[in-house]
């Protein structure tokens, strides 16, 4: 059987924690901000946890 490849996109934007959670940064933060205020731009700062329903797919895509 051959090994599975890891999907390059997915490695860039997931990352897995040492309890094996899958972290990822929050979309919206790379341009246009004026305009917002700064407590939606504060709660975006970081990394976030992934939600369930997307688990299993994106291990998937991890090869994990």
């Amino acid at each position: 059987m051959p090994k599975m490849k890891t999907r390059k996109a997915a490695a860039k934007r997931f990352m897995l924690t040492g309890k094996n959670k899958i972290t990822h940064y929050s979309a919206g933060m790379s341009h246009l901000l004026e305009h917002e205020s700064s407590k939606p731009k504060r709660h975006r700062r970081g990394k976030r946890v992934l939600n369930a329903q997307n688990n299993d797919k994106v291990r998937k895509m991890l090869g994990v």
